[in-house]
């Protein structure tokens, strides 16, 4: 009897091993079902040739405003700025392939590569050029090589807090470490999310709970939840529709691993950005720095506003997500960048 209870008690810690992660498996399908059908895109998405990539366009005139988000955002975090623009002239904010409504790329996510995409967007999109070039972040590197590769499409551009080249072309042990470890952790996210980990996850940080969400954190990452919150406290920036939206596209594994892609080629596209772009520009050009941006980030800022004959401008009670702190001093850079080229 005794050994009976013992196989017995196996079997059952065995089925449990087996149920809960294909109970997770099946409840993620249920639920991404469930989101395609609840938040449809709300552009449209556009055949490239191997994928389709989602495009918002509002607006109407020229210059055509074209928005860059940062290296794990989406159309989506210009919420407060891109209807503001669109009062006064044509824009497109899109979603990178991998991420957002977007479809996933087989092709590699070097920026050159990101670049063609967007050429290509834009091209079967029919959004008229030369156009305004807005990026935030990791965005200011796909924002100046585009410039460099199409300078004649491009009339002018507002780099939001952009990546210092230098901390990532030839990085010190600390990146590296720390693209290696976001790389590790964004492939873990993914498996979580395929078990619906990340979307029960979210669901309670959003509703207020901790104590799951800390558990997994620590468990996932070996950080507790300040993080997370830290993330969530963003997002609530926005306005509060978009809010199940941005969860249900980090409840997929698909940009989970979109991200560790787009990771693992910073340090080759931030080389090829320092390498290879043109040092000197000839379009209006204006840099919004971060009150909280390190010294040497605010250098380069200034030095890349000084090789264009534009400007900088440190924005005061910010932080790296300047268009969610201050959006109205984002709004008026693009506008005044949109004077400047009409007045052309």
């Amino acid at each position: 009897m005794g050994d009976l209870g013992l196989i017995s008690e196996f079997t059952l810690s065995l089925l449990v091993l087996l149920l809960v992660p294909l109970g997770g498996a099946l409840y993620q399908w249920a639920a991404s079902a469930g989101d395609a059908r609840r938040f449809p895109a709300p552009g449209r998405l556009v055949d490239i040739g191997y994928c389709r990539l989602h495009v918002d366009l509002r607006g109407e005139g020229s210059p055509a405003v074209v928005f860059e988000a940062g290296i794990a955002a989406t159309s989506l975090s210009w919420r407060l700025v891109q209807p503001e623009i669109a009062k006064v002239t044509s824009t497109a904010s899109y979603d990178r392939a991998w991420l957002g409504w977007s479809d996933a790329s087989r092709h590699p996510r070097n920026i050159w590569q990101v670049v063609e995409e967007l050429h290509t967007l834009l091209d079967r999109a029919g959004v008229a050029g030369p156009w305004i070039l807005v990026a935030h972040s990791y965005g200011g590197l796909v924002a100046r090589a585009y410039q460099a590769r199409y300078a004649s499409e491009v009339a002018g551009m507002v780099l939001v807090d952009p990546v210092a080249t230098s901390d990532w072309n030839e990085p010190s042990q600390l990146h590296s470490r720390m693209l290696r470890r976001g790389v590790l952790l964004s492939r873990r996210g993914g498996w979580l999310a395929r078990l619906a980990v990340v979307r029960l996850t979210l669901s309670l940080l959003a509703a207020g709970g901790r104590r799951l969400p800390k558990l997994v954190a620590r468990a996932s990452s070996g950080r507790g939840v300040a993080f997370a919150e830290q993330i969530v406290g963003e997002i609530r920036k926005l306005p509060p529709e978009v809010w199940p939206m941005i969860r249900s596209h980090w409840s997929n594994p698909k940009s989970f691993e979109g991200l560790a892609r787009y990771l693992e080629a910073v340090p080759e596209s931030a080389a090829a950005v320092a390498r290879e772009v043109a040092v000197r520009g000839t379009v209006p050009l204006i840099v919004l720095s971060a009150g909280n941006a390190s010294p040497e980030q605010r250098a380069e800022h200034e030095s890349l506003a000084r090789c264009f004959q534009g400007r900088s401008e440190i924005v005061p009670g910010s932080g790296h997500w300047l268009q969610l702190d201050r959006p109205e001093v984002v709004i008026r850079a693009i506008n005044e960048i949109i004077a400047q080229v009409r007045g052309r």
